[in-house]
């Protein structure tokens, strides 16, 4: 599976897919975080759902956070 960042102006924007990857699961396991509010938050842009870069690195900080 190939990644795809998405970039429109200066933020670069990450799919599904992408964050799948990012987190070694599934894009069913980040769209079933999305429906019960867990994970990084997202943006819908038409049928698409996008998540920043800096929300995958604050969701990160969370984790580990909750980890230690």
């Amino acid at each position: 599976m190939s990644v795809v960042t998405v970039s429109l102006g200066e933020t670069a924007w990450l799919t599904t897919a992408d964050v799948a990857v990012r987190f070694r699961t599934v894009p069913g396991t980040v769209r079933y975080w999305r429906h019960i509010g867990y994970g990084p938050k997202s943006v819908k842009v038409g049928r698409k759902v996008l998540y920043t870069a800096a929300e995958i690195a604050r969701f990160e900080a969370e984790l580990l956070a909750t980890a230690a």
